[in-house]
């Protein structure tokens, strides 16, 4: 091994290796065990949650292939229609072109050159991920065999009557062109107006006031409504009533969905511009009068002067007449819900058009009733409340799309206007042939496109080969395990399982784990514009200042807000970020995996962790510099002292937590498990509790054996526990430390998963070592308190929790004194017949150290302790200044102000330590 540890050099090197031996391949004849990765977009890079989540993915592959199953974590990525077309209609704009310039063939070949390019940055970050995904089996929405199962499923739905075309309303998108589902529409509070207009009564008697916050699509407005009990109103129900701006008379009508404590009571009802004035239009029989284009202009159907204009423009025009006119009564500032589109920004319009629709309450119920009665499990298991809530209230599912990137929907046109759904043109021709009896029909193809969830919800069985019955698909199917995000359980989750139930015959997982989405160190998204996306990239192999910059501001076009993402990236990153390697970033991943709706991303965390990797770095070369060449234990007599059973011990816990932590989804405790048994027990104790053993030339053979077998065993084992969170270290540790260990192998990924039985419980060897470690940690803690060197020895005298505990101290006294560097070890009963002392209690085993052993000059021990607490009572009066400032604990996060309540109780108790001590000064004076 290298002197030090260095991720750069070795992980790209391990990681090909791996796959170039196709060890990534589902292996043996175990129980199968199969992942299906949430397919990445190919609309650009990986980012910091999907990052996240492949690390959970991977480390669950990692473990159980490690436990002998025959483990399949599937690849793929997803087209991505909306998406993926915006970014390369994009890229036309800027080069002073569009798509319709160059039409529907040469535009689609442009997004398949995208994805090429997309496609390939993806799988190199995966691979940079540690990824253990089989690259043999790499799947995309639009291959060849996936696209054969979208037509297949929206066949057999066609021919079921599950899948229809209808004209409703749908969200539009005046950009982009097309409709979107419920779930692609972000609700978000607006400022805007309340304008109340007057529409005249037909007979002359009067007006009613309506109130409105879209004045524009007045035009369309045919009905006005009130409650049918108000009575303000109920003599009108059933009169006209003239629509202003137009030569219509329009019927007052009475409906309970009209609130009559809201604006004036009276409600225009707009059936093709409006989703609830569209469901009372159809209790009512009212026409639908479409008043917009596809831009979200106004149509002919309006009257000539409003013809042509924007919607907003639109707006101002019709206001200013109906104001000219005296029809406008007043205007109220009012806030609302404006539905834009998740992708492209734009306010989206209900609008009239003909769209494909699923039928989806008959794939809903089953889907509902295999949560319920336990075939597929939330983990947490709160979110199967949201999952019921959603499809208990579920809506047909709008699928058509009208873009020119996606699966094209299977359907022809004949002249008449009849339409034919097959899974090839030449079906099609047939059944046209057929319905019209005879041979020259010419068929158009629907220009439409499926939404791009119908083929991610066929992703289980699709990429497994299905139509077709293979044996991947009789092997993986169900899977066991879908892991992915809160915000697209509706979007995919749900969807995936109607359309597994429906055509693959069963759920498609057996659980679903639903993790936090991670945010910044405050708690914000993480956005360009906010100038805090971080590229997971950057962390492992580390960028530069100025490259850094020039990432994060790239693109923007404001001035102001490109200064102010620089200077927020100068001050938060003055040097760049230094490289961290995959293992660190993948173990702060592990540690953050809450079961929390939001994670928050600490920096710090993976610098600790590169910490780590080092850590266990310099305790293997440790471990080597003392096997290497030498009698390992692996024949021969050997035996184990307290220290070694210890570990083994401690090991064996260690296992068994992390394999039980680890199968509940609790990666954040088992991460935390694995670095306190490396960093504390091992490296901290067992690497010193050993040296005795190794350097004593009264160390018996047999016990120098049991130090190195352990010391090489205990390692091993742990590296191959450890080595599903962190694999490149592991690996490169395991090829030197195995061999000596006594286990072949090519690689670890292939080893067993350790068992507790591997190393069992020593309850006794436990017990044995607890006071020991207290002695030595109660003489550690009495050095630091007093800034004694480790190399000045002293002598102590220790109270012993129980007779059977000095006994254990006594019987390994020489270790003792090994490791604290002390000159004597004596029981002492009674305190009071000590000299004046630094004491330390630690787990009932009361340790001392006289003072005058410690301390030279008790004058200037004073002094430096009379500072100690003059600086320490200087902190307490800030902390305290700080919860005085009504501002600070108003505005400060309640996390922040309660960590400085928590600053000045550790300070006090620093202070009453302080002054305890000056006492035993002051007592060694005299």
């Amino acid at each position: 091994m290298e002197k030090s540890y260095s991720p750069r050099d070795i992980e790209q090197r391990i990681y090909q290796r791996w796959e170039e031996n196709g060890w990534f391949a589902p292996r043996g004849t175990g129980e199968p065990y199969c992942i299906m990765i949430p397919p990445p977009n190919v609309t650009g890079t990986l980012h910091m949650g999907h990052a996240f989540q492949h690390t959970l993915m991977d480390a669950l592959t990692r473990l159980h292939r490690m436990d002998g199953r025959s483990a399949l974590w599937q690849p793929g990525t997803d087209h991505a229609g909306i998406a993926t077309q915006m970014v390369v209609e994009r890229q036309l704009n800027a080069a002073g072109t569009h798509r319709r310039d160059i039409g529907r063939e040469a535009f689609v070949e442009k997004v398949w050159e995208w994805k090429a390019q997309s496609g390939d940055t993806i799988s190199r970050q995966e691979r940079r991920l540690g990824n253990s995904v089989d690259w043999t089996r790499d799947r995309f929405t639009m291959d060849e065999g996936l696209s054969v199962a979208v037509t297949e499923v929206f066949v057999r739905l066609y021919e079921e009557g599950l899948i229809y075309r209808g004209k409703r309303l749908v969200n539009w998108d005046p950009v982009l062109h097309t409709a979107l589902s419920d779930l692609e529409v972000m609700q978000e509070p607006e400022q805007g107006s309340l304008w109340h207009l007057r529409y005249p009564l037909a007979d002359g008697t009067g007006q009613l006031v309506v109130a409105t916050t879209r004045p524009e699509t007045m035009l369309g407005d045919t009905a006005v409504a009130v409650h049918p009990e108000d009575e303000r109103y109920k003599h009108l129900i059933g009169k006209k009533i003239h629509l202003p701006l137009t030569e219509r008379l329009i019927p007052i009508i009475a409906d309970e969905y009209v609130d009559p404590a809201f604006g004036s009571g009276c409600v225009k009802i707009t059936p093709a511009h409006d989703f609830n004035d569209y469901e009372i239009g159809k209790r009512h029989d009212l026409p639908l009068i479409n008043v917009l284009d596809h831009n979200a202009a106004l149509n002919d159907a309006v009257p000539e002067a409003y013809r042509g204009l924007d919607r907003f423009e639109a707006r101002k025009r019709i206001v200013a007449d109906l104001e000219a006119q005296g029809l406008l009564e007043k205007i109220e500032p009012h806030t609302l819900q404006v539905p834009r589109g998740d992708r492209s920004g734009a306010v989206l319009e209900p609008w009239l058009t003909d769209q494909w629709y699923v039928r989806i309450a008959p794939l809903a119920e089953p889907a509902t009733k295999a949560v319920e009665d336990g075939r597929i499990r939330f983990v947490p298991d709160h979110w199967a409340k949201t999952y019921y809530q959603w499809m208990n209230n579920i809506q047909d599912w709008c699928i058509s799309r009208q873009l020119w990137w996606g699966h094209q929907i299977p359907a022809w046109y004949d002249d008449q206007g009849n339409v034919y759904v097959a899974r090839t043109e030449a079906d099609a021709m047939q059944q046209a042939q057929g319905a019209l009896n005879r041979n020259d029909v010419v068929l158009k193809r629907d220009d439409d496109v499926l939404d791009t969830w119908f083929s991610s919800a066929l992703w289980p069985f699709s990429t497994l080969g299905w139509p077709d019955e293979t044996p991947e698909l009789k092997k993986f199917y169900p899977t066991s395990v879908l892991v992915t995000g809160f915000d697209i359980i509706f979007f995919w989750v749900a969807r995936m399982i109607m359309m597994g139930m429906k055509f693959a015959g069963d759920v498609p997982f057996r659980e679903i784990y639903i993790t936090g989405l991670i945010r910044d160190e405050n708690g914000d998204k993480m956005s360009k514009s906010k100038g805090n996306i971080i590229d997971p990239l950057d962390l492992i192999d580390g960028i530069d200042l100025e490259s850094l910059v020039a990432k994060r501001t790239s693109g923007m076009m404001q001035p102001q807000l490109k200064g102010k993402i620089e200077k927020a990236t100068r001050k938060q990153f003055p040097d760049g970020i230094p490289s961290y390697g995959t293992d660190a970033l993948r173990f702060t991943f592990a540690s953050l995996a809450t079961m929390g709706r939001d994670i928050r991303f600490d920096l710090g965390r993976v610098d600790g962790y590169k910490n780590f990797c080092n850590k266990l770095w310099n305790a293997a070369r440790y471990v080597l510099m003392n096997t290497e060449g030498q009698d390992n234990g692996l024949s021969g007599d050997i035996e184990y002292s307290i220290p070694d059973r210890w570990i083994r011990s401690r090991l064996g816990s260690t296992v068994e937590d992390v394999r039980r932590l680890l199968g509940e989804y609790r990666f954040d405790l088992a991460a935390q498990k694995l670095y306190e048994f490396a960093w504390y027990e091992y490296c901290d104790w067992y690497l010193e509790l050993s040296k005795p053993a190794l350097q004593s030339e009264s160390a018996s053979a047999a016990q120098k054996r049991g130090a190195r077998r352990t010391l090489l065993e205990v390692l091993e084992a742990y590296l191959r526990l450890l080595h599903p969170l962190m694999p490149f270290v592991t690996e490169e540790i395991w090829q030197a430390v195995a061999p000596l260990a006594g286990r072949q192998g090519e690689t670890i990924m292939l080893q067993p998963y350790p068992r507790e039985s591997d190393f069992p419980v020593d309850q006794a060897a436990e017990d044995a070592i607890a006071p020991i470690k207290a002695v030595i940690l109660g003489v550690r803690q009495i050095r630091g308190q007093l800034d004694v060197a480790r190399s000045r020895q002293i002598p102590v005298f220790v109270k012993a929790a129980s007779n059977e505990d000095w006994r254990l101290i006594a019987a390994n006294a020489d270790l003792i004194r090994s490791l604290a560097n002390i000159t004597s070890l004596d029981a002492i009963a009674d305190e009071s017949t000590l000299p004046p002392t630094a004491m330390q209690l630690i787990e009932g085993q009361v340790i001392h150290a006289p003072l005058a052993s410690l301390i030279d000059d008790p004058d200037a021990e004073l002094s430096r302790l009379a500072k100690r607490r003059t600086k320490t009572l200087q902190e307490i009066t800030k902390c305290e200044a700080k919860l005085g400032n009504q501002n600070f604990v108003a505005n400060a996060p309640p996390a922040v102000v309660e960590q400085e309540r928590a600053r000045i109780a550790d300070f006090k108790t620093e202070v009453a330590q302080i002054e305890e001590q000056e006492r035993r000064v002051r007592q060694l004076k005299g």
